[in-house]
């Protein structure tokens, strides 16, 4: 294993050496606020795109590959990696209103249906799909099932909620299924999903109009990761997406058809944008949101570099806006 060699360097170090590579500081004092405040590696994934790209052949394979370089594209500025910062930032902060509302209405859901059956029925494995909640999770020694009771104790003795205080004290530790929901993170929403009978996640998956459970199933397990790069203030803005979602046949969903087969689109963020906005508009079918993210796309930022970035880096389809509404 390779030894990290680079040494510490200064902020002004910093400045410094991103100028050597051709970069322009037109702001000396606001650069070095934002690089004390956000750091040289957060920032460097904004200015990424903005690095030349050099054609190299591999000695072993002989094949050609594009490879990053140190140096900037002619007239690349600081504050276009901050522009391209501020942008993912605010679609982050649009991102987690929006998966905030996926995650509560789907928890109610669950709770809604498994509750009427059993006021304990996140501790019932009788009531999920043997196959799916009994299988062995991983290279554990543990089903599916149990590592998510594991997980959900750990959640509970880390609420700080006056509730589960107050329901433990007069009713017992167990909570029934419909308060338990309240200390559910996306993730343990999503896996308990995905252990339920496959009628139980149709029922759910055809209120959000999906007529093929094992889609919804993945559009949760996708909108998951995306929530954890969101909480983790991780880029966004044209990340290779690594757990990607299902799309229905075609002509299920209208909107789907347009990245049925389109692996390049798929592996985008746009389509997770898609997915939340087609969940949340049957949530709530007057919310802004749609018009929110669809505005904040309008104003991806002018780059003053030679290199040139575009929103359709997201992974966006030509004619999203004759859907997006519908």
């Amino acid at each position: 294993m390779a030894t990290y060699d680079r040494p510490w360097k200064s902020f002004e170090e910093q400045l410094e050496l991103l100028s050597s590579r051709g970069m322009i500081i037109a702001d000396h004092k606001r650069a070095l606020c934002y690089l004390k405040n956000l750091g040289y590696y957060r920032l460097s994934a904004y200015w990424y795109p903005f690095r030349k790209f050099k054609v190299v052949q591999d000695p072993a394979t002989k094949l050609l590959a594009n490879l990053r370089q140190d140096d900037f594209y002619p007239n690349t500025h600081f504050s276009d990696a901050v522009e391209l910062y501020l942008f993912d930032k605010k679609l982050k902060s649009l991102l987690f209103e929006a998966l905030e509302y996926i995650e509560v209405a789907v928890r109610v859901d669950i709770a809604h249906l498994l509750g009427r059956r059993d006021t304990f029925a996140h501790h019932s494995i009788n009531e999920f799909h043997g196959n799916f909640a009994g299988k062995i999770k991983g290279k554990t020694n543990s089903t599916n099932f149990a590592a998510w009771q594991d997980k959900y104790v750990s959640l509970l003795s880390r609420s700080k909620e006056d509730f589960v205080k107050h329901y433990q004290q007069k009713h017992g530790h167990d909570l029934p299924i419909w308060v338990a929901i309240e200390t559910w993170d996306f993730g343990a929403m999503s896996q308990l999903y995905a252990m339920m009978k496959v009628q139980d996640q149709q029922t759910i998956a055809t209120k959000y109009g999906v007529t093929d459970w094992k889609v919804f199933q993945s559009w949760l397990r996708s909108l998951n990761y995306l929530r954890n790069l969101v909480a983790h203030h991780s880029r966004i803005w044209n990340r290779n997406v690594i757990d990607q979602p299902k799309l229905p046949k075609r002509g299920n969903i209208n909107w789907c058809d347009e990245f049925i087969g389109k692996v390049d689109l798929i592996a985008r963020p746009f389509l997770l944008l898609a997915i939340t906005t087609h969940i949340i508009k049957v949530i709530d079918p007057e919310i802004t949101w749609p018009t929110d993210i669809q505005q904040h796309l309008d104003n991806f930022p002018e780059q003053l570099s030679d290199k040139k970035l575009d929103v359709s880096d997201m992974g966006i389809v030509a004619n999203w806006k004759d859907w997006w509404f519908t």
